[in-house]
């Protein structure tokens, strides 16, 4: 097995500008790194060999920016990229840091902020057009609540809908080549986050008025948190088309948001991710969303940027031997696993084939799959000890 676990642009590996860039501030601390203009992580990142940047608006210029200043900071992103070749792969707008958005922006109760939010978007739009993005990415870290009094839920999701109906006119109409992705998350900030899951968001997607523009942005953190599992998530995300763009990081479960660096959390689960991103169906960015902890310095900071890559590249590795041990391969045949994909009802077939169906249920019943096996060998990959 190789050890030196290269990377190259055709990996598709970016970051979002806030994670290297983030100064280690928590709710019991104040930062421990000074504040990184835009342009440095560009530069830091192209020389780890990344592909890709996303960015929130005051990821490059600060919320009161005057224009001068505003025209300043995005003249030296545009130039680090430029000089870079890194490509913005993504956008996304921040609704959630400044006072005003505290009881959320496109679901704020008070009407002024939901009509400044969707200004506020609409001016980082015409930005990511500008600068190549594809993808729009929402992460309603606000939109929620804390009591059950304190927000009309349906009210709440008649407001989202009416804000991301909006904003799929206005892409539309300006002509620019850029789909929108929901980020699900259960809590924190908020108590109860709206659509809190893969689920919530697909479901919550069929209801708007240009459906095929929006998809979800899964973060393996996002769910874990909630106690599901992230790869089954974006498999159904895939099976519904609605896989536009995906952020890695590490979890411990059910916890707060930890953001740890790619496959420092749980690695059984991050083996399967990478797996089925894998097997195929997502083309877009390997988007690492994490936060470097706060016991590291500068350097500390793009250790942790280049180790995602790596993990994501060692786990690649065990992945692809997994699926080529014959060992593995007999395993699954003797599973089952492929029957799965056979269409339960023959062509031609309907209700009336299946209605009278018999079976030998004592034999069925006493079968084993000999699932145990199967994932033994799964883990003996991933610690190692099989090649």
């Amino acid at each position: 097995m190789s050890t030196d676990f290269v990377h190259s642009r055709e990996d598709r590996f970016s970051f979002g500008i806030w994670t290297v860039g983030w100064q280690g501030v928590d709710v019991f601390g104040s930062a421990v790194r000074p504040p990184m203009p835009a342009e440095r992580a560009v530069y830091k990142l192209a020389e780890l060999g990344a592909y890709g940047i996303n960015f929130h608006d005051n990821d490059v210029f600060a919320f009161d920016a005057t224009a001068a200043e505003r025209d300043e900071r995005i003249g030296a992103l545009r130039k680090a990229l430029e000089e870079t070749q890194m490509v913005v792969t993504t956008a996304t707008t921040n609704l959630f840091g400044h006072p005003m958005f505290k009881d959320g922006a496109f679901t704020a109760n008070e009407r002024e902020i939901r009509r400044f939010a969707l200004a506020k978007v609409m001016r980082n739009l015409d930005l990511a057009a500008e600068l190549g993005a594809k993808t729009y990415v929402f992460w309603g870290g606000r939109e929620g609540a804390e009591s059950g009094g304190a927000k009309d839920i349906r009210a709440a999701l008649d407001r989202y809908a009416e804000g991301l109906n909006l904003l799929c006119a206005y892409v539309r109409e300006q002509g620019y080549d850029i789909r929108f992705a929901i980020e699900p998350k259960p809590n924190e900030p908020r108590g109860d986050i709206l659509l809190p899951t893969v689920g919530h968001a697909l479901a919550f997607i069929n209801g708007l008025a240009d459906p095929d523009m929006v998809g979800v942005n899964p973060e393996i953190g996002h769910e874990e948190m909630a106690g599901l599992n992230y790869a089954h998530g974006i498999a159904q995300a895939l099976w519904h088309g609605k896989l536009f763009h995906i952020d890695l990081n590490g979890q411990h479960g059910p916890r707060f948001d930890q953001d740890l660096r790619f496959g420092a959390g749980n690695v059984r689960g991050a083996f399967w991710v990478v797996d089925t991103v894998e097997s195929g169906g997502y083309y877009g960015p390997l988007h690492f969303d994490y936060k470097p902890p706060r016991t590291e310095d500068d350097e500390g900071v793009w250790v942790t940027a280049a180790a995602c890559m790596r993990n994501y590249l060692i786990l690649r590795e065990k992945v692809k031997a997994f699926r080529a041990d014959p060992e593995v391969i007999e395993a699954l045949r003797a599973s089952g696993v492929a029957e799965l994909r056979t269409p339960t009802l023959a062509d031609g077939e309907t209700w009336r084939d299946v209605r009278d169906a018999s079976a030998d249920i004592d034999t069925l019943a006493k079968r084993g799959l000999a699932y145990e096996h199967l994932d033994q060998l799964a883990l003996e990959h991933l610690y190692g000890v099989r090649r």
